[in-house]
C-alpha cells in the first residue's frame, strides 16, 4: 500500500506543480507593476517550496522506490524551479534593452511546462549515469588531497602548466573565430585585404598554440616523473620504517606491487588521462565561455541538447557491454568443455564418444555464434545511435542558427564560428567524459600506496640516547611476549636473564622455546606485552636506531647477504670503511681465507641472497659484518651451525676473547658442544627459564640441559635450531 501511494504521489506531485503555474499565469495581469525578473524568482521560489515539500513527502513514504529515485527528488525540485528564471535572468543579461521574454509571463504553457521537466529529467539521467552512487565504493576525496599534497613542492610548475594551457587553448580557437569573420567578409566582399590578414593570423596564432602546448607536454611529463619518483621514494622509506611484524602479516610480493607496480600504475594512468583531463577541461571551459559570447541562445540549445546526445550512446553502450560479457561467458564454457575434453581423452576414446564430445563443443560454439550475432548488431545500433544524436544536435543548432540569421539576431559567420565551436566543445565533452572515470579510478587505486605511507609502525619510535661510552649490561625484566594476532599463545612468560660485561651466556633449548623471539626483542623487532629491557639501566626505547643496533649486533643461522661485493656485504650499513678494516674484520672472523682464494677477492659479488658461496661462507661474511661494528653486545643465534672445526674455532676464540675485553655475548647454540665454554647457560623451554649455571653444574642437576645432552650424545638432534629471526614468527 505504502509503495502504490508513494508512486502515485509522484503524478500528483506533478499536477500540483502544473496547477499552480497556471495560477501565477492568471495572476501575471494582476502583478503588471512589479520588475519580471522579480516576478520570475519570486515564482520559482514558491514553486521550489511546493516541490521540496511533495519531494519530501514521496521520500517519508517511498520505502518501495528506488534508490536513486529518491535521493534524486530534491535536487529535481530545485532544479525545476531555478531552470526558468535563470534562463531568462542569462537572457536579461546578455540582452538588457530587449524586451521582457514571453517566458516571463508563460509559466503555464504547455509546452514550456515539458520542456522544464524533459530538461531536468535528462540532465538527472545523465548524471546518473556518468556519476553513479550508492555502489559501495568509497570516494576517491581523501586520495585526491592526499595527491594534491605530493604536488606541493612541484606547486610553480604546475601553475606554469596552467598558463600554457591557457595559450594554447586560446591558440586554439583562433580558426573557428578567423573562419567566422572570413565567411563574413566572403559574403559581404567588405576589404578583400582582411582575407590575407586574417590567414596570416590564424597561422601565426596555430603555431605559437603548437608551440605552447609542446612546451606544456614537456613541462608536465617532467613534473609528473618528478611527483611519481617522489611518492615512490616516500612509499619505500614508508615500508622501512615498519615493523618486523608488518612483513610476516603482508606478503613480500603485496608489499613490492605497492611500491613499484601499483605506483607504476598510478602514475602512468595520471600522466596519460590527467593531461587529457586538463586540456580538454580548458579548451571546453574556453569554448562554451566564447559560444556564449557568440549567441546565447545556441548555447543554451547546445546545453540542453548536449545531455540527451551522451545519454543515448551511454545506454545503448550498456546493453552492447551486457551483450559482449555475456559472449566471453560463453566462449569461457565452450573451453571448458574443450578442456576436460582434452583432459579425459583416454575416457573419451575408451568409451568411443568423440562424436558426442564434438557435438557438445559445436553446440556450445552455436550459443557463442548466436550471441555474437546479437553483439554485432548492438554494437552498429550503439554507433548509429551515437552518430545520430550527435547529428540530431548539429542539425537542430543548425535550424536554430538559420532562423537566427534571417532574423538578424547573429550574422552568418557567427552562425558558422559557433557551429566549429560546438563540435569541439561536444569532443571535448566526451572525451571528459571518457577519461574522467579513469583519472578517478587511478586515485582510487592509491588509496592503498597512501596506506603504506601514512601507516604508523606498531612499535614505540626511538628514542634519542647516544651515549659516548656503552658498557653492553643487559637486562631482561618479567617479559611476557606473544606475536601479533596471537595474544592468547604466549612465546615467552615472565623471561628474566642478564647479560653481563665479560662474560659469554649461553642460551639452548628445543625448537620452538621462545629463543628467536628473545633475540627478536632484544634486536627491537617487536615490543614486549609485559616487562622491560634494559641496557646500561635504560630501556631499549630510549636509545637512537642506528646507535642502538651499531652497539647490539646480531648474526642469525641463516644470515641474508645482499647482491653486492664481499667488501660491500660486510661494511654494509657502515658507510665508506677501508679495505685495511674490512679485511681486518674477515680474518677475526676466518673468513679471509676463502675471500682470499676468489678470482676478483674482496670485490666478488656474492649474487642474489648471496647465493654464490656457501652456507658457511655466508655464517663467515655475517660475523665479519657483526665484528666490524665492534659491539658492545654481540648476539649468535646458531650462528656458527654451518662452520667446519677450523672456523668454528676461530670464532669461538673471537668471540671468548672478545667478551674478556668487556663484550656482552648471547651464545645460542643446538649442538652443545659450542656452549660449554659459556660462562653462564641458560635453558629456555616453553617460554620459560627453566635452569642456569655453567655446564657441569647443569649435568649434575640431571634436568632439563641434561636431557639435552643425552639426546645429541646418543644421535638424536631433535630437529634443528629455529632458522633464523623468520622462524617463530608470525
Amino acid at each position: 500500500m505504502k509503495l502504490a501511494m508513494a508512486w502515485l504521489s509522484l503524478p500528483l506531485a506533478v499536477l500540483l506543480d502544473f496547477l499552480t503555474l497556471r495560477l501565477a499565469l492568471r495572476l501575471c495581469p494582476l502583478l503588471q507593476p512589479w520588475d519580471p525578473l522579480a516576478l520570475a524568482w519570486g515564482v520559482a521560489l514558491a514553486r521550489g517550496a511546493l516541490l521540496s515539500l511533495s519531494a519530501q513527502a514521496a521520500r517519508g513514504r517511498g520505502q518501495g522506490l528506488p534508490g536513486e529515485l529518491r535521493e534524486a527528488l530534491l535536487p529535481l525540485a530545485a532544479l525545476l524551479s531555478l531552470l526558468l528564471p535563470g534562463y531568462v535572468t542569462l537572457q536579461a543579461l546578455a540582452q538588457p534593452r530587449a524586451p521582457p521574454s514571453e517566458l516571463l509571463h508563460g509559466w503555464g504553457r504547455g509546452d514550456v511546462f515539458g520542456l522544464t521537466y524533459g530538461a531536468a529529467g535528462l540532465a538527472a539521467a545523465l548524471w546518473h549515469q556518468l556519476f553513479p552512487a550508492g555502489r559501495g565504493e568509497p570516494g576517491p576525496s581523501a586520495s585526491l588531497g592526499r595527491l594534491l599534497a605530493c604536488v606541493r613542492p612541484d606547486l610553480l610548475r604546475l601553475v606554469a602548466i596552467a598558463g600554457f594551457l591557457v595559450l594554447s587553448s586560446l591558440g586554439e580557437m583562433a580558426i573557428p573565430y578567423y573562419t567566422g569573420r572570413m565567411t563574413d567578409w566572403i559574403v559581404s566582399e567588405d576589404d578583400p585585404s582582411a582575407f590575407g590578414r586574417a590567414i596570416w593570423a590564424m597561422s601565426l596564432i596555430t603555431v605559437g598554440s603548437a608551440v605552447t602546448e609542446f612546451v606544456s607536454d614537456c613541462l608536465y611529463n617532467g613534473t609528473m616523473n618528478r611527483i611519481h619518483m617522489r611518492i615512490q621514494s616516500r612509499v619505500f622509506s614508508s615500508v622501512l620504517r615498519q615493523e618486523i611484524g608488518f612483513f610476516h602479516t603482508n606478503r613480500t610480493g603485496d608489499v613490492t606491487s605497492r611500491v613499484t607496480a601499483d605506483t607504476d600504475a598510478m602514475s602512468e594512468a595520471l600522466s596519460e588521462k590527467l593531461n587529457l583531463l586538463m586540456w580538454y577541461g580548458m579548451r571546453g571551459v574556453f569554448l562554451f565561455g566564447l559560444m556564449l559570447q557568440v549567441s546565447l541562445r545556441l548555447a543554451l540549445l547546445t546545453a540542453v541538447g548536449l545531455p540527451l546526445v551522451l545519454l543515448v550512446p551511454k545506454l545503448s553502450g550498456k546493453f552492447h557491454q551486457s551483450l559482449a560479457q555475456r559472449v566471453q561467458e560463453s566462449l569461457a564454457k565452450a573451453n571448458e568443455v574443450a578442456v576436460e575434453t582434452f583432459q579425459a581423452m583416454a575416457t573419451v576414446r575408451s568409451f568411443a564418444n568423440e562424436e558426442g564430445a564434438a557435438r557438445r563443443y559445436g553446440q556450445r560454439l552455436q550459443e557463442t555464434y548466436r550471441l555474437n550475432q546479437q553483439e554485432a548488431a548492438a554494437y552498429a545500433a550503439s554507433m548509429w545511435t551515437n552518430s545520430l544524436s550527435g547529428l540530431a544536435l548539429k542539425v537542430g543548432i543548425l535550424y536554430y542558427g538559420g532562423r537566427l540569421v534571417t532574423a538578424g539576431a547573429v550574422s552568418t559567420g557567427d552562425l558558422v564560428t559557433f557551429v566549429l565551436y560546438e563540435m569541439q566543445f561536444t569532443t571535448a565533452v566526451e572525451v571528459l567524459l571518457s577519461v574522467y572515470p579513469s583519472v578517478q579510478k587511478a586515485v582510487g587505486s592509491s588509496e592503498k600506496i597512501f596506506e603504506y605511507m601514512e601507516r604508523t609502525p606498531r612499535i614505540s619510535p626511538p628514542g634519542t640516547l647516544a651515549p659516548p661510552s656503552l658498557r653492553g649490561h643487559l637486562q631482561v625484566q618479567d617479559v611476557w611476549f606473544s606475536y601479533p594476532g596471537r595474544d592468547d599463545t604466549p612465546v615467552l612468560k615472565g623471561v628474566s636473564l642478564e647479560l653481563r660485561p665479560g662474560e659469554v651466556t649461553a642460551l639452548v633449548g628445543p625448537s620452538g622455546a621462545g629463543k628467536t623471539a628473545l633475540v627478536a626483542l632484544l634486536e627491537r623487532f617487536y615490543e614486549p606485552q609485559r616487562g622491560r629491557l634494559l641496557l646500561d639501566g635504560r630501556d631499549l626505547r630510549e636509545y637512537e636506531h642506528h646507535y642502538l643496533h651499531s652497539k647490539v649486533a646480531l648474526v642469525s643461522q641463516k644470515p641474508v647477504l645482499f647482491a653486492r661485493s664481499l667488501h660491500e656485504n660486510i661494511a654494509y650499513g657502515l658507510g665508506g670503511r677501508s679495505r685495511q678494516e674490512v679485511t681486518g674484520a674477515a680474518q677475526r672472523a676466518n673468513a679471509h681465507g676463502f675471500i682470499a682464494q676468489l678470482s676478483h677477492g674482496y670485490d666478488t659479488d656474492v649474487g642474489e641472497m648471496g647465493g654464490q658461496i656457501s652456507g658457511g661462507q655466508r655464517q663467515g661474511v655475517a660475523i665479519a659484518r657483526a665484528l666490524l661494528r665492534d659491539p658492545r653486545v654481540l648476539i649468535l643465534d646458531d650462528a656458527t651451525s654451518a662452520l667446519d672445526t677450523k672456523s668454528q674455532l676461530q670464532v669461538e676464540k673471537e668471540i671468548y676473547e672478545g667478551a674478556r675485553a668487556g663484550r656482552s655475548v648471547l651464545l645460542i647454540a643446538h649442538r652443545l658442544s659450542t656452549v660449554e665454554r659459556a660462562d653462564r647457560i641458560l635453558v629456555l623451554e616453553d617460554g620459560e627459564i627453566r635452569e642456569q649455571g655453567t655446564h657441569r653444574e647443569l649435568l649434575a642437576r640431571r634436568g632439563s640441559y641434561w636431557r639435552l645432552a643425552q639426546k645429541q650424545l646418543n644421535g638424536d638432534q631433535g630437529g634443528g635450531s629455529e632458522d633464523g629471526l623468520g622462524a617463530g614468527g608470525p
